[in-house]
């Protein structure tokens, strides 16, 4: 067979064509491990526990105001006041600054102190007037200690009260209370939608789980400006 030369493919091509098969067997693996991140954090965000109005604590006998404090009458006649389990869920862990001292007299609505995350704040304001009878100390070293007990040994203030009466027949109690709180997550759901629209990407926090359901404390990690829109759009409201 003059002029005719066979030429083996495996003998020129062959370590060309092993090559190209050994790479592709080796990206095969890292193609899944890519993809894995997704399937991870779907797995992850669904282990984060939901804020649901099944997660708050909502005690019995206690006034709640629409700027999410609250307040009790003890037998002493001197009123407890502190932040409702609602709030602290949103924000997460916090440290209280800008106590006031007792013996100073606040009228409903004034700034009885802040609670801070990171750099970021919200002002508290009273759910009653009258003069203040005593602070809790406590909480101004210990960060965090109002989220474990907010009802009990985390509240802010006792506060002798001048018009308990007139003040807290628009607060929520009981059974009401709760069907409050279920329309304040509602309401709370529809700023989130807002701000998201608002400042994404810049709001990196996943707030949200697969089925939609609020992820516990939304807030925190947030921008400062997303608290302050929700200081001002959503907590401040007519006692």
């Amino acid at each position: 067979m003059d002029g005719f030369t066979y030429i083996n493919i495996f003998d020129t091509k062959g370590i060309e064509y092993l090559v190209i098969i050994a790479f592709l067997i080796l990206i095969i693996p890292y193609w899944r491990l890519l993809n894995k991140p997704l399937k991870a954090g779907a797995v992850a965000v669904s282990s984060v526990a939901a804020l649901t109005a099944s997660a708050l604590r909502i005690p019995q006998g206690l006034y709640y105001s629409r700027n999410h404090t609250w307040a009790f009458m003890e037998k002493a006649g001197y009123a407890r006041v502190g932040l409702d389990d609602l709030l602290l869920h949103i924000t997460g862990q916090v440290e209280l600054k800008n106590f006031r001292n007792a013996g100073e007299k606040v009228k409903r609505g004034d700034t009885i102190a802040a609670i801070a995350q990171n750099g970021a704040h919200l002002l508290i304001k009273s759910p009653i007037t009258g003069e203040i009878q005593q602070v809790n100390s406590q909480l101004k070293s210990q960060v965090g200690a109002v989220n474990d007990d907010p009802y009990g040994k985390g509240w802010l203030y006792k506060i002798k009260p001048e018009k308990w009466t007139q003040e807290t027949k628009s607060y929520f109690l009981s059974n009401e209370a709760s069907l409050w709180f279920q329309t304040e997550l509602l309401r709370f759901k529809d700023f989130m939608a807002v701000t998201l629209n608002k400042y994404s990407p810049q709001v990196a926090p996943v707030i949200l789980q697969e089925g939609g359901e609020l992820t516990d404390f939304p807030l925190s990690g947030m921008p400062v400006e997303v608290w302050n829109d929700f200081q001002e759009g959503f907590l401040d409201q007519v006692c």
